[in-house]
């Protein structure tokens, strides 16, 4: 928007490397650039979360990190190309909640666990009743304290924020560093501890102390335990927060599109006013048609979004599909439950049911393909 205040600061990551950097040598990357706490976003999140609510949360406990998750979606319809195949199992991460379900306690994906669920004592101890979870996903989200950015700089042993950083954080928070009243920085490289980059505010150790507030009850300890090291989650309840991070995901966050669109962008029009419709009637409600597409006489387009450019003939029919820019259907074509790529050409009297096809691929007239993934050979699609 022309009205926000923000200065945007783009900076590529040279091609030689790009290969071999996670998420955590990202943020290595640019960590000149952080002068204050950071909020870390993933590309591929799709949220309207207020996210004020997680930022709340990270200021108000003086928290190392905050974390937004939700609950875990169901796919309703099988993915373009895999109906009939097996699915793959999904790693289930265990969450460990306090009574409140704010304070993150214990974090573990099943492909790290084996036989057995492992709860330190020292957890334990000061939270005998932990709520674990299984049903929650990561929407990558994340506040970070500036001390864990220059944790990483000095500790390169790291590179995945999600799979290494935030289970070590979790960790961290009940180690013996985490209450020691004084920690001496050690710049031996085995022996480096996050524990040793922690800046008190001393103004918030004294409100804190001089406060007859706690977090927790049962006991007469002082808030957080004396604890120095907080990581904290907000769990979204309601609304849209997917991870368009594979096609199964991608169909589903475009079915969404259509329902919320009028909440989110309340001037879009799910019909552009560039667009040729020839029955206008006959485009559903909870269908989305791009820019400059023409769309002929006596065609059906149901539960679908067609992108910009698009030329569909005559008589066609599409249920359920998304059809990506410039991509042209022939007259009297049926398409259901596909994906259509880029500057694909379907030809006359095609028949597709439950297919991916392909950038810039050309389907021929009268052909049927059923449950194909047809891309061509340079191409790559996580499915």
């Amino acid at each position: 928007s022309p009205d926000t205040k923000m200065k945007v600061d783009i900076v590529s990551i040279p091609d030689d490397v790009v290969a071999d950097m996670g998420t955590a040598d990202s943020l290595r990357h640019i960590h000149g650039k952080i002068k204050t706490d950071v909020v870390v976003v993933s590309c591929d999140l799709i949220t309207d979360v207020a996210l004020h609510e997680v930022v709340d949360l990270f200021r108000a406990h003086d928290a190392t990190l905050s974390m937004l998750m939700r609950k875990g979606h169901e796919l309703v319809e099988p993915v373009p190309g895999q109906k009939g195949k097996r699915k793959p199992v999904e790693e289930r991460d265990f969450i460990g909640v306090d009574g409140c379900g704010k304070r993150l306690l214990y974090m573990s994906n099943e492909a790290d666990m084996e036989e057995e669920l492992v709860v330190k004592k020292s957890v334990l101890r000061r939270y005998p009743r932990i709520h674990i979870r299984t049903d929650l996903v990561d929407a990558h989200l994340y506040c970070l304290k500036k001390y864990v950015v220059d944790f990483l700089v000095e500790n390169g042993s790291f590179t995945s924020i999600r799979r290494e950083l935030i289970p070590y954080l979790v960790r961290k928070q009940f180690s013996s560093a985490a209450f020691s009243q004084g920690n001496q920085r050690n710049t031996d490289q085995q022996s480096l501890d996050i524990c040793s980059f922690i800046r008190l505010d001393q103004q918030l150790l004294d409100a804190q102390e001089k406060s007859c507030w706690n977090d927790h009850g049962g006991d007469m300890q002082e808030a957080y335990h004396g604890g120095k090291l907080r990581c904290y989650v907000h769990v979204m309840k309601e609304g849209l927060c997917f991870r368009v991070n594979n096609l199964g995901l991608y169909i589903e966050a475009n079915r969404q599109v259509p329902r919320l669109l009028s909440q989110l962008c309340p001037e879009e029009q799910l019909i552009h006013p560039s667009a040729t419709i020839g029955d206008r009637f006959m485009i559903g409600t909870d269908s989305i048609i791009g820019y400059s597409t023409q769309v002929g006489e006596k065609t059906s387009i149901k539960r679908s979004v067609v992108g910009a450019g698009c030329t569909i003939k005559d008589k066609v029919k599409i249920t359920n599909c998304i059809i990506m820019h410039a991509v042209s259907i022939g007259e009297g074509c049926s398409l259901q439950g596909s994906v259509i790529c880029n500057s694909a050409v379907i030809e006359k009297g095609a028949d597709i049911r439950d297919c991916l096809i392909g950038s810039g691929i050309h389907i021929d007239g009268k052909s049927k393909r059923v449950n194909e993934v047809i891309v061509g050979s340079e191409q790559l699609m996580e499915i």
